[in-house]
């Protein structure tokens, strides 16, 4: 199993901006100095919660200050953007990390950005988004010199009598990665049709951690139901899932700072309470279902939802997460605020040093059987 990070990033709005976007950045550069494989970033327009408005701008500032880690758009939201800007701003980015780039996709999530740019329509969204996808690798298998005439409900694409093939005038840039680089979905309902879409299409999928773990395989079951339609085998390889864990020298630390109501796991979860509620799907929060909206605690919640302790005690609790589970590909720690910088640079490394070499050697020692709980 490999290691990543998935960060929304999710702050404090009363932090400081550009406070928090230096230690997004040295949490990036960290997971690489750590040998994480991936490193995921979230963007919105209309948010000072999640203040990062392009992944591939973030990403960008540090390619030459890490070595190996793929950086992973989470996501780029295609309703939002004309499908050509994205093709052109993603094939720059391809070429300037060499091909280190995981092309994360989706409908858009936020719904002032919705509301800012008029996109309040559910299925128009989604409708939006399979277009934009396929205009965007229309273009890049265009040919070169030949210019465009792309058919599309919401961004036909032509370019006819500006093309100058000598100049290379009319031609959007290819990718580095041939044909293109991964797409990827990122899952949150339960039984998620989207995951079922995404394996028809060849996609991979997140399981987002903002869901009780208990959802979590019923997403790599609709995943399987989508290869069985088209008749491709399933390869849980591809399946990444992203936990909240944090992980301290003592058990005590991590204890103290999940009780902390001021502290950064804190606000977290009250953000998704107070979200989910306005949504109505408050249950995908509860710990317990028989408990009403009205009595969910928030301490409840987080106790649910994070994985954490010292060393051996988070090993215990992925150990039985992964038998819940069945077998994935990735494992995507949240990156959380840094209100403790030291606290949760210590758990990253103690994750990946530690943890995660002895959950390998355990999965590895399963007998066969218990390994294809997934498939």
């Amino acid at each position: 199993m490999k290691l990543g990070m998935f960060m929304m990033p999710l702050h404090n709005p009363a932090r400081n901006l550009t406070d928090v976007l230096s230690e997004d950045r040295e949490a990036v550069i960290l997971a690489d100095s750590l040998g994480m494989a991936e490193a995921w970033c979230g963007e919105h327009i209309s948010s000072t919660a999640e203040p990062i408005a392009s992944s591939l701008m973030f990403f960008a500032s540090m390619i030459e200050q890490t070595k190996s880690i793929n950086f992973a758009s989470g996501v780029l939201n295609l309703p939002q953007q004309h499908p050509s800007q994205v093709a052109a701003q993603v094939a720059n980015f391809d070429h300037m990390s060499r091909g280190r780039y995981i092309m994360g996709i989706g409908p858009g999530g936020l719904v002032s950005d919705f509301e800012l740019l008029g996109l309040t329509d559910e299925k128009q969204r989604r409708a939006m988004m399979l277009e934009a996808i396929d205009v965007i690798h229309k273009i890049w298998d265009t040919e070169p010199g030949q210019g465009y005439d792309i058919e599309g409900e919401h961004w036909p694409i032509k370019i006819k009598n500006g093309v100058l093939p000598h100049l290379g005038i009319g031609e959007i840039c290819k990718p580095y990665q041939d044909p293109f680089p991964t797409v990827c979905l990122s899952i949150v309902s339960p039984h998620s049709s989207s995951a079922t879409m995404a394996a028809e299409r060849g996609w991979q999928i997140v399981s987002a951690n903002f869901i009780q773990a208990r959802y979590i395989q019923s997403h790599w079951q609709a995943y399987q139901k989508g290869c069985d339609n088209v008749g491709r085998p399933s390869d849980s390889a591809v399946w990444r899932i992203a936990r909240s864990i944090l992980v301290t020298d003592e058990p005590g630390e991590a204890e103290d700072y999940i009780a902390d109501p001021n502290g950064g796991l804190s606000f977290y979860f009250s953000y998704f309470m107070d979200l989910y509620r306005s949504r109505g799907i408050l249950k995908m929060l509860k710990p317990d279902l028989d408990v009403s909206d009205d009595d969910l605690k928030l301490d409840d919640v987080i106790r649910s939802m994070v994985t954490f302790g010292d060393a051996n005690g988070v090993l215990d609790q992925l150990v039985d997460l992964c038998e819940q589970w069945g077998d994935f590909g990735t494992l995507l720690m949240v990156g959380h605020d840094w209100d403790n910088a030291p606290l949760w640079r210590r758990s990253m490394t103690l994750l990946a040093e530690d943890v995660i070499p002895r959950l390998n050697q355990h999965l590895a020692s399963r007998p066969a059987a218990d390994k294809s709980v997934a498939e």
